[in-house]
């Protein structure tokens, strides 16, 4: 199969992009900016926001000849999931809502409270006068993170002892409604993985452990263990519920932490491969699956 690969100088891009050369795929990759990957074709591409974004991705897709787009940046997402219609062959992408809900992590929280699904307790900065009126009603530290991001960037763990610092005043008065403030969980993170079918299956769904993180108790995972058991089951039974809450499809990572009495809530999720695909190889095998199969019903 011929693969156009998006961001693949990122994290998921750079691990997809070798796990595709491995079983033998013609790979292209496309970026902001050159990153060294290590693919058949690359091409420099401008910012998601452009008006040019899709139509580059367009002529690519016929210059190359690609079989398929597999999309690993979360900036891209909602607009390819409403336009990838406008691309000549298969794209990787669930449905317009389930994605854009994905991509706003207080629709998220929403959205999982209302069906029922374990999330940290959540609130938007203007419900709370201060960092330490915050603390305060959730009974611990608390997260507050931009509503629309990616990874760790513009995360931010307050505690009781920051929260009376007059740094924290001046921060909680600049925040506005497009952030969001969650109860911090302060146990175990994971980071499970699953591919949901079209027809609401689960072939893959692998619980992923954390056991580093980039910022120390916050960030992206600095590495991970694949793990089984009963505390697997737990989190892939909370990662499958949200995946069906939001009815999401195609690839899903998911973030998972565990209460302080040991519940794990969902934290966020994202529409795409994450960074520790390669621990599940069956999840690119489940997708290059559903690709194949798109790809031989599209009329000739």
């Amino acid at each position: 199969m011929r693969v156009l690969l998006t961001g693949v100088g990122g994290p998921a891009g750079r691990s997809l992009a070798r796990q595709l050369a491995a079983r033998g795929h013609w790979v292209a990759g496309t970026d902001l900016r050159d990153t060294g990957a290590e693919v058949d074709a690359f091409r420099r591409v401008c910012a998601v926001s452009d008006a040019a974004y899709l139509p580059t991705l367009r002529e690519l897709v016929g210059e190359w000849n690609v079989d398929a787009v597999i999309p690993s940046i979360s900036e891209e997402l909602p607009l390819l999931a409403g336009q990838h219609a406008l691309l000549p062959v298969p794209v990787l992408i669930g449905s317009p809502d389930a994605v854009g809900t994905a991509d706003d992590k207080l629709l998220t929280a929403q959205r999982l409270r209302q069906a029922g699904v374990p999330v940290p307790r959540f609130a938007g900065p203007a419900d709370f006068p201060s960092a330490a009126d915050a603390v305060s009603a959730f009974g611990g530290p608390v997260i507050v993170k931009p509503r629309v991001g990616r990874g760790g960037r513009g995360v931010r763990l307050i505690d009781a002892h920051e929260a009376a610092e007059p740094i924290a005043e001046g921060f909680w008065a600049e925040l506005d409604d497009a952030s969001i403030v969650q109860e911090f969980a302060p146990g175990a993170e994971y980071a499970p993985v699953l591919f949901r079918d079209t027809d609401g299956s689960f072939p893959v769904c692998v619980a992923l452990r954390k056991t580093a993180l980039k910022e120390g108790a916050v960030g992206n995972a600095v590495s991970v263990v694949r793990v089984d058991g009963p505390e697997a089951e737990e989190v892939r039974a909370v990662a499958r519920a949200a995946a069906e809450a939001l009815d999401l499809h195609g690839p899903i990572d998911i973030d998972v932490r565990r209460r302080a009495d040991g519940m794990p809530v969902v934290l966020e999720i994202n529409a795409r491969f994450g960074a520790n695909s390669a621990h599940a190889p069956e999840l690119l095998e489940a997708a290059l699956d559903a690709l194949l199969a798109r790809t031989a019903a599209a009329p000739a």
